[in-house]
Parts: C-alpha cells; sequence; structure tokens
C-alpha cells in the first residue's frame, strides 16, 4: 500500500483502494478527498451523551447520521455496513465526538424524536469485494441510461449513479426543468440493469457539488465544500454591491449566478441604509458638484466640478452629504470644496498591480542581447588565439620568414598613423 501506483484514489468516496502482498483488498480512510468534509476541532473528546452516534459518507455529497448498535468499537475512518432502505449499505465513518451533536443541530436532527438508522457493524473482506465490483458499475450504468432516456424522448439529464454497498439498489441523480413521467423510464432500467431503482431530483448547484471542482477564486467550489442547503440568488444581490451585470462573470461553473453572491450582501445593504441618494447635484457656492463614485463599504461619496471628468474629484462623508442636502432643500448653499481639502482620486488598484502584460518582455530582450555580447565576445577571443597560433605555425614552419614579416606590419601601421596625424 506505500506505493502509489499500486493504490487507487476514490475522490468520490473518500478513499484509497488497494491489494496487499497476500492480495487481500485494503480500503482506507482518506481525508482530503471527502466533500462537505467537516473538521473535528475536538478530537479524541468524548461526550456521553452522544458516544454511539457517527456520522458516515456515502458518494461524493450523501452523508447521514447514524446510530451504533453493534457493540464494537467504532471510530474515524472506519468502513462499516449500515441499515438502508431495502438491504444495506457500506459507508466510511467521517466524524465522532462531540461534533457530531453540532452537525444534528445543524440539520435540525433531535434523536428522541426521529429514529436514527444503524451501524450494523464493521466492513469484512467481503464486503469490501461486493463494493468494488458495485462501483465499478457505476460509469457503464449511468452512460448507458443516459442513452435510454434519450431514447425515450424525456426532457432530463442524468448526472450521476450511485450504487449501494450491496450492489442490489442504484441511486440515479437526474436534473430536470419540468415533470418527468417515470414509469416507462424505470421499468426498462430494471430490465436492463436487474437492479431496484431509485430517482432522485437535483439541481444544477447540486450537481456542480456533486461533480467538484476549483472556481475562479482558486479554491474549492463551496457547493462541494460546505454548502448543504441553497438558498435562492439574484441580480438584486449583484447590484447591491456595484457590481458589472455580465453574466459571464456573475455565473459560475453550474451556469447559475455565484453562491458567494450573498455572502456579502448583507453587508452592502446595511452601508447603503446610512448612505443619501444623490439624485441632483450639489449646490454649492462655486458651482454645482455632480456625484462621481460611491465607495459603499467605506461610506464615502466623490464629486468632481466637471461632470465629463474625473480628474478633480473630492471626498465626502456620507453625512456630511445628507447635511448638504438637507440645507440645499432650505435654500442655503455651503462653501466651496476646494478650500475645505485637496482634489484626490479614489483608490483604484487593480489585482495584478500593473496593467501591462508584456511588462517582462523588454527584460527578457536585454538578457538576450547581453548573452548574444556574450558570446560574440568569446568567439572574437577564441579566434584571435586561433589566428596567433597559426601565425606562430606558420613562423615555425618558414624559420626567418615569419620574423621578417612582423616587422614589416609594425612599419606599415606606424606610416599609416603618420600619415593621419
Amino acid at each position: 500500500m506505500e506505493d502509489n501506483e499500486i493504490r487507487r484514489f476514490d475522490c468520490s468516496r473518500g478513499c484509497t483502494v488497494g491489494r496487499n502482498d497476500e492480495g487481500e483488498l485494503l480500503c482506507e480512510y482518506r481525508m482530503g478527498c471527502c466533500k462537505l468534509e467537516v473538521y473535528d476541532w475536538l478530537p479524541g473528546v468524548r461526550q456521553e451523551l452522544y458516544k454511539d452516534y457517527f456520522e458516515v459518507r456515502f458518494k461524493n455529497t450523501r452523508k447521514g447520521i447514524y446510530r451504533n448498535t453493534s457493540g464494537q468499537t467504532i471510530k474515524t475512518g472506519d468502513l462499516v455496513i449500515v441499515e438502508a432502505n431495502s438491504g444495506h449499505d457500506l459507508g466510511i465513518v467521517t466524524l465522532e465526538g462531540p461534533v457530531v451533536s453540532r452537525q444534528m443541530r445543524c440539520k435540525r436532527i433531535n434523536p428522541e424524536t426521529m429514529e436514527l438508522k444503524k451501524i450494523y457493524r464493521k466492513a469484512k473482506v467481503f464486503d469490501l469485494e461486493k463494493w468494488q465490483e458495485a462501483i465499478a458499475r457505476e460509469h457503464e450504468t449511468m452512460i448507458r441510461a443516459r442513452q435510454i432516456a434519450a431514447e425515450l424522448g424525456l426532457e432530463m439529464k442524468i448526472g450521476d449513479v450511485e450504487f449501494q454497498g450491496d450492489g442490489t439498489k442504484a441511486i440515479f441523480y437526474y436534473i430536470a426543468d419540468g415533470r418527468v413521467d417515470f414509469r416507462e423510464l424505470i421499468k426498462v432500467f430494471a430490465e436492463e440493469f436487474h437492479i431496484r431503482i431509485e430517482m432522485k431530483q437535483i439541481g444544477a448547484r447540486q450537481e456542480a457539488g456533486l461533480i467538484g471542482g476549483l472556481g475562479v477564486c482558486g479554491r474549492e467550489l463551496c457547493c462541494s465544500n460546505y454548502i448543504s442547503s441553497f438558498q435562492s440568488i439574484t441580480t438584486a444581490a449583484a447590484r447591491a454591491q456595484d457590481l458589472s451585470l455580465n453574466p459571464q462573470k456573475l455565473a459560475g461553473q453550474c451556469g447559475k449566478l455565484k453562491c458567494c453572491l450573498n455572502y456579502e450582501t448583507a453587508a452592502y445593504l446595511d452601508a447603503q441604509s446610512r448612505i443619501p441618494r444623490v439624485s441632483n447635484p450639489l449646490e454649492l457656492e462655486d458651482g454645482l458638484a455632480y456625484l462621481m463614485k460611491t465607495d459603499i463599504l467605506r461610506e464615502t461619496m466623490y464629486f468632481s466640478y466637471d461632470q465629463s471628468s474625473f480628474a478633480n474629484l473630492y471626498a465626502l462623508k456620507a453625512s456630511e452629504v445628507r447635511e448638504i442636502i438637507k440645507m440645499n432643500r432650505n435654500g442655503v448653499k455651503p462653501e466651496s470644496l476646494k478650500s475645505d481639502q485637496v482634489p484626490a482620486a479614489p483608490e483604484f488598484v487593480t489585482a495584478v498591480g500593473d496593467d501591462s502584460i508584456t511588462r517582462f518582455d523588454e527584460t527578457r530582450k536585454k538578457r538576450r542581447s547581453n548573452n548574444k555580447n556574450r558570446g560574440r565576445e568569446k568567439g572574437g577571443r577564441d579566434n584571435n588565439a586561433g589566428r596567433d597560433n597559426a601565425s606562430r605555425d606558420r613562423g615555425g614552419r618558414d624559420g626567418s620568414r615569419g620574423r621578417e614579416r612582423r616587422p614589416d606590419r609594425q612599419n606599415q601601421q606606424k606610416k599609416q598613423q603618420g600619415s593621419k596625424e
């Protein structure tokens, strides 16, 4: 199991699969692959009230809270056999201890009023073998199910297929805009795959969470990282944050508006409640001041005397602008903005820090030119050395000829210098 070539990483279920030297199947829990992972910030802490409750995860984002009735000692990372609606399923224990109680509160699970499903026992080798055989059928089943749905003319998309641990049942996750009649489809599926069928409708955001990936921010998708309940998102959230209504920038990988648009909307709405609406220019003693830019979070408004220029901007707090508007309504014009402060442009900083995308080209050219000059100098030195060696060889061969040629050259050089002077 130490060699990566022997191990296979199953990120959809958060485990590694491999075989030991004896050929026995081994599956180990891998925390980094889990979707909707919850960090256990109280490891080793026991709570007597919730000692028998564990979080068990299955494929992708499907997981639930189960009660241990086996009497066995179960810990995080164990593969267990759990109760299902029909038959049994196999999952991985991903959470234990007091943090499970917090998860139960988030999901509004009350163990006193709600009957939780049971953990039967730890998984054995033959359970793992049957589990892996069922997993190997998922991809082919999904491709064939898509072909059958297209042949029946159903307006739906089958996004994923998840087999139960015992291989007797499969969950088909599908996306559809309207209502779909499954009566004929389920019959064909049962005849084709010889298993129990469960159809589960999901949305585009839930499909992105099942598949996973990275967003434009460079982080893991929020829908596969921690979001379990999706709220409606409208363009009003983008307008509140003064964002450009560009669908290519506002849409995520699911094709819908990004979930992160709602993260800061409340802060922007709270700040906007303290910013006055300026429908007309401010009336001052030296002219009219037009609103050019508003910094919502800083509650700062920038005004200019020239409506068509951003050159000279004067920053005013929202409270000051509200007072000036009240004075204008009473027919009073305050003093000039020029006497109060020096005009300054708002801080606009790009993400890169430099707008030019060719800022590295000049340095590369200089380096290349320096390399060429160095090569020429080396070549010139080598050539001169070669010429000197050649002249020495000639002098050695000719004997006195080489000695006679040198003073002749020196005399010619002296004559040329004298003529120039």
